[in-house]
């Protein structure tokens, strides 16, 4: 999504497979992941008591126990009731979203429940504020950060609206305040030197969010567990630091500055996500990445990715990575790995100190993951890199190390595991072992011996070091593909990427789409699952093979990239192939 990509070459922002156990699976995923402002309230959580309750401190310690500097996610948009239908500018997401996404928070029923708590205090207060206030507050300029649930998913928020008067006509509610069962004031913060009520509005029976508004601004909590802790019992408590919130409606826009950024300008729409939404746990295992942007202005989207600089970090050389991995596949990324983690890994899993030590200083810091059409979603294959050839006593290592590690405890094999299988053919060391898994990709009648396995299935995991290179899989078909590559019989993905260019990341709709519509009928048996069946075939599938109609992608950053600061913005080009 730079300024030379052709339309086609937008950001996906979609793994459409992974919801198709619902009928709406799709837009779920989505919203979870949280690219879709949430505005119509469907984060919102937190619960009130009913009775009256005066206004008191703020607490010691919040419920949710957030870092309100440090969101998961920044959305700086021009017009929020836009974004849905900006990000559908994008062909590829245009192609693969149903309208659903556009209309979700139109008719969400939090947003529902919310101006229907709103209509019936401004009936019963006499109050001038309009039915359609909502719209029209969401029509503004504003910011919205984003936190993770305790399910890794976006779910708390944080909104900030800056524009004209529209802020001030929230004002006629702070009279209503004084004597309704949904809307009370809960505390007061110091903005400028001025007090600043802080209110809960109950909706939905169970829900509520708080809100203050000074000036033009208006600032929107999801949850009274963001600042609050405890059951909400309307004792007096100790005050929590709110300088965050308190210089947000000051007119300190400290929500940029986590990310690096600057203002905004004539940017339309800004969407920035950091490297621990993405990474689903694992970023201390990548540190060097810090997150990804997509923006949107007169000429289009745009995308960007985030480094960072990492102590010993080694360059960010993705090629003999892509001169590993077999061509055909369906999606790969490649990124620098942590120095260190490698070595604490090991001997998490029982490595001495000393063998840790030792293997991780031959690791060089670039590494490569592919999905192949071919196999399974969880199988991909895994390339590394050594800094040097392992001699033989290295090797000897690293097959004790493999033999620790892999497989399970097999009732019925004898030894309780199956053996391991080694085979060395000149720089080549190989080691493979049978795992019995209801998820293997081979039934256990082609095992040697079916009657030892204690599944219906068995994998064949292989670990393979030929020169510098180390290669790893769960399916085995997957490491013989790499090895006949590195041996120039078959041909390498990095034939097909550019080669005046640093690529982190490739994709084949084509290819994908097929091994997710294969992944999601596995997973949704006829005979055990026909209603989300049938959902998936009519609602997922027809998004699958459109996505399959796109061209294949590298995300390419420009040569010679690399991090020599916190938050280096990088442009990410998206070049069809």
């Amino acid at each position: 999504m730079s300024e030379n990509t052709t339309p086609d070459a937008q950001p996906s922002g979609t793994s459409t497979a992974a919801s198709a156990k619902s009928t709406g699976g799709l837009r779920g995923w989505l919203i979870g992941l949280g690219i879709a402002v949430p505005l119509g309230a469907a984060g919102f959580i937190g619960w009130l008591m009913y009775e009256p309750q005066p206004p008191r401190e703020l607490g010691e310690q919040s419920e949710l126990e957030l870092d309100l500097m440090r969101p998961d996610a920044l959305i700086e948009s021009a017009s929020l009731s836009r974004l849905p239908r900006d990000l559908l500018a994008v062909p590829l997401l245009r192609d693969t979203l149903t309208e659903d996404f556009v209309f979700y928070y139109e008719n969400n029923a939090d947003r529902l429940g919310l101006a229907g708590s709103l209509r019936r205090i401004v009936f019963e207060h006499e109050l001038t504020l309009k039915d359609s206030l909502i719209d029209e507050l969401l029509d503004q300029p504003a910011d919205v950060a984003l936190w993770r649930g305790a399910d890794g998913k976006l779910k708390h928020f944080l909104l900030l609206l800056d524009r004209g008067g529209l802020a001030r006509v929230l004002e006629p509610l702070a009279r209503a305040a004084a004597d309704d069962t949904q809307l009370r004031q809960v505390g007061e913060l110091r903005v400028d030197g001025d007090a600043v009520a802080l209110y809960r509005l109950r909706y939905n029976a169970n829900r509520a969010l708080l809100f203050a508004s000074h000036g033009d601004k208006l600032l929107v909590l999801s949850s009274p567990g963001m600042l609050f802790e405890g059951d909400y019992d309307g004792a007096t408590q100790a005050r929590v630091s709110t300088e965050a919130i308190e210089a947000l409606l000051d007119g300190d826009n400290r929500l940029a500055k986590r990310f690096g950024l600057k203002e905004r300008g004539e940017t339309k729409q800004r969407i920035s996500l950091g490297a621990e939404a993405l990474a689903f746990g694992y970023q201390r295992f990548i540190p060097a990445f810090a997150g990804v942007r997509f923006e949107m202005d007169d000429k289009g989207w745009h995308s960007y990715l985030a480094l960072n600089e990492v102590d010993d970090q080694s360059a960010l050389d993705f090629t003999p990575v892509w001169q590993a991995m077999p061509m055909g596949a369906s999606a790969c990324v490649a990124l620098p790995t942590a120095p260190d983690m490698a070595q604490r890994m090991m001997e998490k899993v029982g490595a001495g100190a000393e063998v840790a030590k030792a293997l991780s200083q031959r690791l060089s810091g670039a590494a490569g993951l592919c999905w192949y059409a071919e196999s399974r979603l969880h199988t991909p294959l895994l390339v590394g890199q050594l800094k040097e050839p392992a001699d033989e006593a290295m090797d000897e290592v690293i097959g004790e190390l493999f033999g620790s590690v892999i497989g399970a405890w097999e009732p019925y094999a004898e030894s309780g595991k199956f053996p391991i299988e080694s085979t060395t053919k000149g720089e080549l060391r190989k080691w493979q072992r049978i795992s019995s898994s209801n998820f293997g990709q081979y039934p256990a009648s082609q095992a040697q011996e079916p009657d030892a396995l204690a599944a219906r299935g068995f994998f064949r995991t292989s670990l393979a070091r030929q020169g510098t290179t180390v290669l790893f899989s769960l399916d085995d078909r997957l490491v013989d593909k790499a090895i006949a590559t590195l041996d120039k019989r078959f041909p390498p993905l990095a034939d097909v990427l550019p080669k005046d260019a640093l690529v982190p990341a490739y994709m084949a709709p084509q290819t994908l789409a097929a091994l997710f519509e294969r992944e999601t009928l596995d997973s949704l048996p006829s005979d055990m699952e026909p209603v989300f069946r049938n959902a998936a075939q009519t609602l997922l599938l027809p998004k699958l093979r459109a996505l399959a109609g796109h061209k294949q992608y590298a995300l390419s950053l420009p040569a010679g990239s690399k991090p020599d600061d916190a938050w280096q913005w990088l442009p990410l080009e998206w070049r069809p192939l």
